[in-house]
């Protein structure tokens, strides 16, 4: 038997960040990952995605050049070296990986598939581990339709490995994946068509905010179809949908499914005890697992972090999670999250639908970029900013933007927000000038 103070099942950014930290405590940690080293995130996800929208962004200011005063592009033909595009987003991923190995030396990682053979004790590669704290990060997969010829559709893992550039795309699905790889794919030349079942695209986004991108990404040439449900797939990729209650049907080249994410649990967990909820591990606000008997095994507790719980799938909730078991504050009702299309996406807090099914006294502000002398320059200028302000305490409910450099300037938003100070701090902190920053004042 391998004993450990901590043991933690899945090496993705909860898994991995809450092992160095453990481990730089003094704590003794084993780390049982069954593939790469950094998880869906690193490898399949966040990391080789944001690359590859980097590379769409080179190319639409390459494109855009003239513009600028730049005139490449007038008689020279542009085009994507979509290997090199693929090699780059391979090297950037490889490279962070090792990283990742580095940053692990203080950790016994041990490679293999990890199965509960009781609520306390894990198998791995014949060897059996336990810890008096155990936590599940083991993430989640790709979701697929349940329909016919759902096969016939790639997944975002799939996609990720393309060797060619296809010339046409349906995406299923209109969230976060689905917006990212569509814009992408529209800047390298692909004709994209997405199919969102929801009324409108980014469901959990502010409406306003959604149908901002929405044109945004319509105005670049993405068709982008709502009310739309996907019934079937056919050979050749053909995707028969309802519109409105009329069936229709589109061909593409290849087809993205993107409709969302099912909880990876490990072997035997289920077996053990351990309680689902919706198809997720059920955990209290502690992280704790909830057990069957209303108990677990004396003298170990089991925790779930990250996608897994399914309280919040998004990598740096996977972490602040991680965190809290390890005994420290976070404040989880605060959580950014953003997309990376062009022009990208953010929010924090309740969005105005929220706050009006609460019954809150809140007001609304809004600034847009086109009056940023910074968005101006940098000819970006689609783009809104959305506060949401209670009328009684004067706190930020939440901020919506739509616009360039989005995810990086939620954050002063969310440090507000976490610090419980006023909406009028953000006024009264001197921003920069000339800053995309200063689109946040204008909005209060």
């Amino acid at each position: 038997m391998n004993h450990s103070d901590l043991l933690i099942i899945g090496a993705g950014p909860g898994g991995y960040e809450t092992a160095v930290k453990a481990a730089s405590r003094g704590l003794e940690v084993t780390l049982i990952e069954r593939a790469e080293l950094g998880g869906t995130c690193l490898n399949r996800g966040c990391i080789p995605t944001k690359a590859l929208c980097r590379s769409a962004e080179v190319m639409m200011t390459v494109l855009n050049a003239a513009r600028y005063g730049i005139p490449f592009g007038e008689n020279t033909e542009v085009r994507v070296d979509f290997p090199a595009v693929m090699a780059r987003k391979d090297s950037v991923v490889a490279e962070l990986r090792d990283g990742v190995s580095t940053l692990l030396s203080g950790v016994n990682v041990v490679k293999g598939e990890a199965v509960f053979t009781s609520p306390s004790t894990v198998e791995c590669g014949g060897e059996l581990y336990t810890a008096p704290r155990i936590i599940v990060a083991t993430g989640s997969a790709s979701a697929r339709l349940p329909i016919p010829g759902a096969s016939h559709a790639l997944t975002s893992d799939e996609f990720l490995t393309l060797d060619l550039l296809p010339e046409s795309m349906v995406v299923i699905g209109g969230g976060v994946i689905g917006l990212e790889f569509a814009s992408v794919m529209n800047a390298f030349g692909v004709d994209v068509t997405v199919l969102e079942y929801c009324k409108e695209i980014l469901p959990p986004f502010d409406a306003e905010v959604a149908k901002r991108l929405r044109m945004a990404l319509k105005k670049r040439g993405i068709s982008i179809v709502t009310d739309a449900c996907v019934t079937s797939i056919d050979p050749g990729t053909i995707v028969n949908y309802e519109n409105k209650g009329k069936p229709k049907q589109i061909a593409s080249e290849c087809v993205l499914m993107a409709v969302g994410r099912r909880p990876v649990i490990p072997a035997g967990l289920i077996e053990a005890g351990a309680i689902t909820e919706r198809g997720f591990l059920k955990v209290d606000d502690g992280m704790r697992l909830l057990w069957s008997d209303g108990v677990s095994c004396p003298g170990t507790e089991v925790f779930a972090i990250g996608d897994v719980n399914g309280r919040c799938m998004l990598a740096h909730a996977a972490t602040a999670q991680g965190d809290i078991v390890l005994g420290e504050w976070k404040d989880l009702n605060v959580m950014p999250s953003a997309v990376f299309t062009m022009p990208e996406c953010a929010m924090v807090g309740l969005t105005e639908e929220q706050c009006s099914a609460r019954g809150l006294n809140f007001k609304t502000g809004k600034s847009t970029f086109r009056a940023n002398g910074k968005a101006m320059a940098m000819g970006e200028t689609d783009g809104l900013v959305k506060t949401i302000v209670d009328t009684d305490s004067g706190l930020l409910l939440g901020c919506h933007i739509c616009g360039p450099h989005a995810a990086d300037l939620i954050a002063e938003a969310a440090a507000v927000m976490t610090a419980g100070l006023p909406a009028e701090a953000i006024v009264r902190t001197i921003h920069a000038h000339p800053t995309l920053s200063e689109v946040l004042p204008a909005a209060l």
